[in-house]
């Protein structure tokens, strides 16, 4: 349901960023309630004194408003520092979403302000001469369970690389394995050259057409003998 599909459904008129339509919950002959969204949400107010509670109820007789689902909490990828002590984690809901948390005073709090950031996997990429970089937190876990030292930077495609993520791979080999889709090697192609000049060596492995990203590899059959042979074979050189 959108603000504007609400509104239409009350007879709503626009009213500045949002819409004005008569309140379900009282015999409303002068429309007092509000219909905006904000975050990707709904908001509804009767600005007459109707208690939200009521609104919202009456909205759902009509039929008007649907719960967004329960989100499930399925995994949990804690970010450290060297020592291993935790400084913030990326938890994977579903329906499929993520949410970001620092961790403060021996809890964890909501949203990320004034939080150092690092790679995944800290205190094991600094000690790794050959680095894997993917995409995701779970294609880090899947190159993990096959016995390769991996890490990637919370925010998936969109986030910013920072000059401290450089600075913890220089010296080492790198191989960017990209998401085999456009976001995901255009990250790629912006990491690398970040990198470039600043590493040891330089690699981006494609993977084969139709496959989305590592894990889906290793999940079709494949083995950690074929990603080495393949590696030595001729993924591109940056």
């Amino acid at each position: 349901m959108t603000a504007q599909r609400l509104a239409d459904d009350l007879s709503g008129r626009p009213s500045g960023r949002g819409f004005m339509a008569c309140c379900p919950a009282h015999d409303d002959r002068n429309p007092s309630l509000s219909i905006n969204e904000a975050d990707g949400r709904l908001l509804v107010r009767c600005h007459t004194g109707c208690e939200q509670a009521d609104v919202i109820a009456a909205l759902k007789r009509r039929g008007l408003w649907r719960e967004r689902a329960a989100r499930t909490v399925v995994a949990e990828f804690v970010y450290t520092d060297e020592q291993g002590a935790p400084l913030y984690r990326v938890c994977r809901t579903e329906p499929k979403g993520f949410f970001q948390q620092r961790y403060v005073g021996g809890q964890w709090v909501n949203g990320m302000a004034n939080t150092w950031r690092v790679l995944y996997r800290l205190p094991e990429i600094i000690e790794a001469p050959i680095v894997f970089l993917a995409e995701g937190e779970k294609d880090v876990e899947t190159l993990r369970e096959w016995g390769f030292a991996a890490t990637t930077a919370a925010g998936g495609a969109k986030a910013k690389w920072l000059s401290e993520y450089t600075h913890t791979l220089r010296g080492r080999e790198v191989i960017v394995i990209p998401d085999n889709d456009p976001p995901g090697w255009e990250r790629a192609v912006s990491v690398c050259r970040e990198l470039v000049g600043n590493v040891a060596r330089l690699r981006i492995y494609d993977l084969p057409e139709g496959v989305k990203d590592i894990s889906d590899w290793f999940a079709a059959g494949h083995s950690e003998v074929e990603l080495i042979e393949s590696l030595e074979g001729s993924p591109r050189a940056v």
